[in-house]
């Protein structure tokens, strides 16, 4: 079996040398402002041939472009015409090209989440963020969960179960009280939401060279869905999650604001 490569990689892009930028945008109006501006000084040309994309909005956009771009190998660099902005540099019109060629760009590799719903149709979806199971009706879900073939918990039941990745640990899995992961660190955080029982349990830490496989458990009277980023499956009886070591999404960040940078930020907020 071969090596897993690393999770990412900090390199200085080499892609981009006064290249084609593609720019989208949410349809927010300031960002649909933003993108004007900017076109009328940098031009633009589809995704299919940029250099580079920019995306103009906030987290939420982000993640929908890394997807979008995911098959062309180009990296995206996102401006903040959000909120929260996490994934984001900073909005500024000027200098555009110049910080595009000082940025580093993040190699992430997603997870691959394959389920199969209560009809028998099998499904394959990527995360940047996380896999989310969420209980789908009133009744908690009730789920088994293996890693590599083994069961570590024979029954879980809970309001969920997310299976995050260092890029998102600081998103939905922290408003669970999930950890926070280095975005260097090779690992994947199961963090439960609303644990009944084990009502103690915290959730773990696991190597993200691992394959967790999750079942539904008494799917019919407590049917759960699943969620891959933004991506959402009704009524699935079995969700398996691996990290992907072919598929990347490649992230620009200017030097000074760097994604370990603003998680290990995270960590010291009080």
């Amino acid at each position: 079996m071969n090596a897993p490569e690393p999770v990412l990689q900090a390199i200085r892009p080499q892609a981009f040398v006064g290249g084609r930028i593609a720019i989208c945008a949410s349809a927010t109006p300031l960002a649909t402002e933003a993108r004007d501006r900017l076109v009328a000084v940098y031009g633009d040309c589809p995704l299919e041939t940029a250099a580079v994309v920019v995306a103009l909005g906030g987290d939420g956009f982000m993640l929908e472009t890394i997807h979008r771009v995911l098959p062309l190998d180009v990296p995206v660099y996102g401006m903040n015409c959000g909120s929260v902005g996490f994934l984001m540099n900073e909005f500024r019109e000027h200098g555009l090209r110049e910080r595009l060629r000082a940025a580093v760009e993040t190699a992430i590799h997603p997870l691959t989440m394959r389920a199969v719903d209560a009809s028998g149709q099998r499904h394959r979806a990527y995360a940047i963020n996380e896999v989310s199971l969420l209980r789908q009706s009133y009744q908690a879900a009730k789920m088994r969960i293996s890693i590599d073939g083994t069961v570590r918990m024979e029954e879980l039941i809970a309001d969920g179960l997310l299976v995050a990745t260092p890029a998102g640990s600081t998103a939905y899995n922290l408003s669970a009280h999930g950890p926070i992961l280095p975005i260097y660190a090779p690992l994947l955080a199961l963090t439960p939401l609303s644990a009944f029982r084990p009502r103690t349990w915290r959730g773990a830490l696991i190597p993200d060279r691992v394959e967790v496989k999750i079942e539904a458990l008494e799917p019919e009277k407590r049917p759960v869905n699943a969620v891959a980023d933004n991506v959402e499956l009704k009524s699935v009886v079995e969700v398996v999650v691996r990290q992907s070591h072919r598929a990347k999404s490649l992230i620009l960040f200017d030097p000074d604001h760097s994604w370990d940078e603003r998680i290990l930020t995270e960590q010291f907020k009080y």
